[in-house]
């Protein structure tokens, strides 16, 4: 009974073995070269899977993360936007040193709101610090898929006091709900517009990103609004239409700001810039342009 036993388990242990004496015998007659080759390709493969997953889609990111990203030439009205992500800001520092491309800061976005109940932090500072250390200075608001438009909408208005001389209120949207249909999600969107332009008596500006721009507000309607595109690290935008601000970096860096910063730029004038703010003719005079 031993006997047999045994002789079972070294049945069994050579034909668990024999597998691996086979390649181990192919490997052996397989010439030097062979295994460069092989190392080669093991190496490449990886470096292929690495740069499809993790570099193609934010290359973007990694050239500027490794150097500064360019800023977009024939533009001379800079400015950035802000939350309480940036934390403490030395405006003075800012008002004093901050830079783009060698032409000063004109103007600040700021976030305000989101959703229909969440406040920035940060927003009271930073807004009025913008216009005590004169920025041109506007207010954004974080569209939400949670709550109803017309919520959000008495929500910034709550929270938000425009005056002359400020931008336009923003409406930053990125996110469409997965329960909405297309012409619902635009509705809504229209519905937020309305009636905040009812209230400050100037039409919004919209932000978004430019593939979502061309997916779900491409139609003639929201062409009367004044459009912020973010499209990172081109040399120039690709959107055909009319827009107004460009914000084409998020890693940018400035005196006074710890961390990265988002940059901007506005397409026009100074000029034109200060003819978008709220109450401009009343606003607009040798102040408005007055360099300091």
């Amino acid at each position: 009974m031993q006997s047999h036993t045994n002789g079972r388990r070294k049945h069994r242990q050579r034909g668990r073995d024999y597998p691996s004496g086979l390649w181990a015998r192919a490997l052996q007659k397989l010439p030097g070269w062979a295994f460069w080759v092989g190392g080669v390709a093991i190496i490449a493969v990886y470096v292929l899977v690495f740069y499809y997953f993790f570099v193609s889609p934010f290359g973007f990111r990694w050239r500027a993360l490794y150097g500064d990203a360019n800023t977009p030439e024939g533009y001379e009205i800079h400015g950035i936007d802000i939350s309480h992500y940036q934390g403490n800001i030395d405006w003075a520092v800012l008002r004093s040193q901050g830079q783009i491309d060698r032409c000063p800061i004109r103007f600040v976005m700021i976030k305000a709101t989101e959703g229909a109940n969440r406040i920035d932090p940060k927003f009271k500072t930073n807004f009025e610090q913008s216009l005590e250390y004169g920025f041109t200075r506007g207010a954004y608001h974080f569209y939400s898929v949670r709550s109803k438009a017309k919520d959000q909408a008495a929500f910034f208005i709550q929270n938000v006091d425009l005056q002359q001389g400020d931008l336009p209120p923003v409406l930053d949207v990125e996110h469409k709900p997965d329960e909405q249909s297309d012409d619902v999600f635009k509705e809504s969107v229209l519905e937020w517009l309305h009636i905040v332009e009812k209230h400050y008596g100037v039409k919004p500006i919209i932000y978004t990103y430019y593939k979502f721009k061309m997916k779900y507000l491409s139609d003639s309607v929201f062409d009367q609004y004044p459009y912020w595109i973010a499209h990172y690290y081109v040399d120039s935008v690709e959107y055909k239409g009319a827009w107004k601000f460009w914000q084409h970096t998020d890693v940018g860096r400035l005196p006074g700001i710890k961390g990265y910063v988002d940059f901007n730029i506005y397409n026009g004038s100074y000029y034109d810039l200060r003819q978008l703010t709220i109450g401009n003719r009343e606003t607009i005079g040798v102040e408005a342009y007055r360099e300091e």
